[in-house]
């Protein structure tokens, strides 16, 4: 599919002076793969690129065939799923990060092949890739046997118990490599409470030997690896993730960005507004917040900075946006996928509606809080000549209907599977039939006038064609190989946690701890699922938080169901931008040149929204339509209100620039306004009342801020 019509249509979008080209594509990959450890994959492989290829082509073959026909059961498919993935991963992820530079001329060849470090892949890889193949595999042959009643009545073989534990063993090493150290280790204590709970202090259980702990995580359908993580990547996530990656090459997201400037750019701190709009739009498709934060904000964060942004704001509104973009619908990120199937009677396209004004307002929290910073430094909006033309985006506006297609199959009550399918083919239509007219055409007409052959020149285009999609396909196939690894490795501590009986334990500990009070119960929530956020990706954050947190907001208070599960979600994402572990801001800090605590820090303040939304919708579910219209419209007016109140607060500017009283007012007062009771929200309405005269009387004596110079991009 050919993306030159689409990139030149792109090249024509902005003027020359505001193309982005300050931050190279090269730093742009080296940031990303210093704080993305999903993005530090071999890129020299030598001949073993076309194994990895066919490999990775045939595993998103299989999906989508899967998702049309549906050949085998759950587990089976699932089984198929996790030894393609892992396959896949010691094919393309070294042991460790050395690996993947080159050897020094002082090194010796055989020393080099021993190791590993060398173009193409390492024999140990190979022969691990083997293995996962094996053990996975080894489910879906050895079906009938695994769930006969011998099994049943007698229990499994020796050879049963050595697959399960090499295969449990294999997972833990493959998410290592492609996720991250911490989620091995919190896997890595729940297998070793799991074994010799007998033994702890605290929180003691029974205790299981080896084989009964292999046999219940590996070769379990219904918990533990091929439990409901794995169960709903297979069936939904992958298909999503294959959407985003087609959206991406396709050019479509590049359309929200250019859609976005174009809309909010003029406005005051327009760049920052547009940056905020298009990386959300962009965070929804690519479910990563640290890879979004690098791909648009090699782009966003140039034109921020020279609009007059501070480096480091410029980052944190890019990191904050980005970060977000996982609570967007229609697609929430792959945690979401999950939460659907763990809430009884809730369909994925109900969520997507519920999920509507929790997000609305954290983005409206951050434009807010990007406007005020503009007033108080006296930044104006892009100049119409700076903006992508009308004209540009009206010929693209086709774009739009994936997205379209997605949300209105969805609606119709059609299955998430079905949606997915039918954003696919509708995105690859597009893009294909854009590629026949603008290039394609074009292409035949000049070479026939040429004296070329039109059969030639359109077997070339064609070839072209073919590659374009085999690439697509590879790149679907290696997105989404860290998000299987989390979801592998995060059934592993949900089934410990279910069966040992511990997650009751935790809150009934927590409980105490709390004394009982609600709100501190919510308050040890939130740090535990920003804690745990900093170590692991959102899936793996949701998995568990929702197996060992959530329970206590519903099971000891009358929490709805959705609202616990969406409080856990909701600081599960944002721990990618809370200091001191904010992975998103550290990697917007690498593209702003800013120094990545202050980024982190102003990341913080910008999406503060997110951090006050998830108690309003726990003390008021109207707000996720658990309640009467005139609840949800009430507890809106005053949450809104309280954002703008807090936003300016912390800003220091709502009419004029405040001093730190007044800010101190805005703030309580922004507190006190989301607290949905009648008495509480009005007093804050009465703070914010005090604090607006203080600034209307003040502010024909504090000077207007001047315009800074704009920063170099």
């Amino acid at each position: 599919m050919s993306t030159s019509p689409i990139e030149q249509s792109r090249a024509n979008a902005f003027p020359e002076d505001v193309k982005p080209g300050a931050a190279s594509e090269e730093k742009a990959d080296e940031i990303l793969r210093e704080h993305d450890i999903s993005s530090r994959f071999r890129t020299e492989l030598g001949w073993w690129g076309w194994l990895v290829g066919g490999l990775a082509v045939a595993f998103t073959a299989y999906h989508l065939f899967s998702a049309f026909y549906r050949p085998y059961n759950t587990w089976m498919h699932g089984s198929l799923h996790v030894a393609g993935a892992a396959s896949l991963i010691f094919l393309l992820y070294p042991a460790s990060r050395g690996l993947l530079r080159s050897a020094g001329p002082e090194s010796s060849t055989l020393r080099n092949l021993l190791s590993g470090r060398h173009r193409g892949v390492a024999w140990y890889d190979v022969l691990l890739a083997a293995a996962a193949i094996y053990c996975s595999t080894y489910i879906f042959f050895n079906y009938e046997h695994l769930v006969s009643n011998r099994v049943q009545m007698l229990g499994y073989d020796d050879w049963d118990i050595i697959v399960a534990l090499v295969g449990v063993a294999l997972i833990l090493e493959a998410t290592r490599r492609c996720v991250g150290l911490p989620i091995v280790i919190i896997a890595g204590l729940a297998i070793l409470y799991a074994v010799y709970g007998d033994n702890s202090p605290i929180f003691s259980h029974r205790g299981q030997d080896w084989g009964e702990f292999a046999t219940n995580t590996f070769l379990s359908s219904g918990s533990g690896i091929f439990g409901t993580p794995i169960q709903v990547s297979a069936n939904f996530i992958f298909l999503f993730l294959f959407f985003a990656v087609v959206l991406i090459r396709t050019n479509i997201g590049q359309f929200f960005n250019d859609l976005a400037f174009r809309a909010a750019g003029r406005f005051t701190g327009g760049p920052a507004k547009a940056a905020i709009a298009a990386s959300g739009l962009q965070g929804m498709i690519s479910g990563s917040s640290v890879a979004n934060t690098v791909a648009s904000g090699s782009f966003t964060i140039p034109i921020m900075k020279r609009a007059g942004f501070k480096p480091h704001i410029a980052a944190a509104t890019e990191a904050t946006a980005s970060t977000g973009g996982q609570m967007m619908p229609p697609i929430m990120g792959a945690a979401a996928f999950i939460m659907a199937q763990n809430i009884p009677e809730l369909e994925y396209n109900e969520l997507i509606v519920i999920a509507i004004v929790p997000a609305g307002l954290y983005f409206l929290g951050a434009m807010l809080s990007v406007h005020f910073e503009a007033k108080r430094n006296g930044l104006k909006g892009m100049s119409p000549e700076a903006l992508p033309a009308w004209r540009s985006l009206l010929t693209r506006i086709d774009m739009l209907l994936p997205l379209v297609v997605i949300m209105s199959t969805l609606l119709s009550g059609m299955s998430a599977m079905r949606a997915a399918l039918f954003g696919i083919g509708t995105a690859l239509a597009i893009s294909l039939i854009r590629a026949i007219f603008e290039h394609f055409l074009p292409v035949i007409r000049q070479g026939v006038a040429e004296g070329k052959s039109p059969w030639v020149e359109t077997g070339k285009l064609l070839l072209a064609l073919i590659h374009a999609v085999i690439e697509m396909f590879i790149a679907g196939a290696r997105t989404a190989l860290p998000v299987i690894a989390a979801c592998a490795s995060a059934g592993i501590v949900a089934g410990t946690v279910t069966s040992t009986g511990l997650g009751g334990q935790l809150g009934s500990g927590l409980m105490n701890l709390a004394g009982g009070n609600f709100l501190l119960l919510l308050f040890f929530v939130m740090i535990a699922c920003i804690v745990l956020g900093m170590g692991l990706p959102t899936t793996a954050n949701y998995v568990v938080t929702a197996t060992v947190a959530a329970p206590i907001l519903y099971t000891n208070f009358d929490v709805p169901l959705i609202a616990a599960h969406m409080f856990v979600f909701f600081f599960g994402i944002l721990a990618d931008i809370t200091p001191p572990v904010c992975l998103a801001a550290y990697a917007g800090a690498g593209i702003a040149n800013a120094n990545p605590m202050a980024a982190g820090v102003a990341a913080l303040k910008i999406a503060f929204a997110g951090f006050l939304i998830p108690y309003a919708f726990i003390l008021e579910p109207a707000l996720l339509l658990q309640g009467t219209v005139t609840e949800l419209l009430l507890a809106l007016g005053t949450l809104i209100v309280g954002l703008v109140s807090m936003a300016s607060g912390l800003a220091g500017y709502l009419l004029t620039r405040a001093n730190w009283w007044e800010r101190a007012l805005l703030m309580i007062a922004g507190v006190l306004l989301i607290y949905p009771e009648p008495m509480i929200s009005g007093g804050g309405l009465a703070l914010m009342a005090v604090a607006v005269i203080l600034q209307t009387i003040s502010r024909g004596r504090r000077g207007t801020p001047a315009a800074p110079t704009p920063a170099a991009a």
